[in-house]
């Protein structure tokens, strides 16, 4: 039986005290408790504390929790969550999503579908057709 590897990421700190302005890339964890204002790009995991104010072009990430404020578009590739008595304003695009009661949000939400492995030998073309549309705008169906 094979073990399965963890590995530890590290967890950074934008402090409530600390202003950011500009463009953030990281490959590990962040939590936001201060003011941040630009884009962020990462492929791991991003918190935004209750008093953290995030105005944003876009935050990129694996996943994202809100509970302070976010202006501007989120993009998480595995799920998005939001608790109570955070404001978000701009469009979400996740493949999982979780919205506590008491939650201030204005946008659109657009689930992105997970895409399936296929052999291509024991599938028909129209599987393989099917399997290769990552997102599907819900109002043109």
């Amino acid at each position: 039986m094979a073990k399965e590897i963890q590995e530890k990421k590290n967890t950074s700190i934008i402090g409530s005290e600390t202003e950011f302005t500009g463009e953030l890339s990281f490959k590990d964890n962040l939590v936001i408790s201060g003011n941040f204002n630009g884009t962020i790009s990462a492929s791991g995991s991003i918190e935004i504390s209750k008093e953290a104010v995030c105005i944003v072009d876009s935050i990129n990430a694996n996943s994202v929790k809100i509970f302070g404020k976010v202006k501007g578009n989120i993009i998480a590739k595995k799920f998005v969550e939001m608790y109570s008595g955070c404001k978000i304003q701009g469009n979400v695009n996740t493949s999982k999503i979780y919205i506590e009661d008491g939650v201030n949000f204005q946008g659109k939400i657009s689930m992105i579908e997970n895409a399936q492995n296929y052999n291509l030998f024991e599938v028909t073309s129209q599987e393989y057709k099917d399997s290769l549309t990552l997102y599907r705008d819900v109002d043109n169906h």
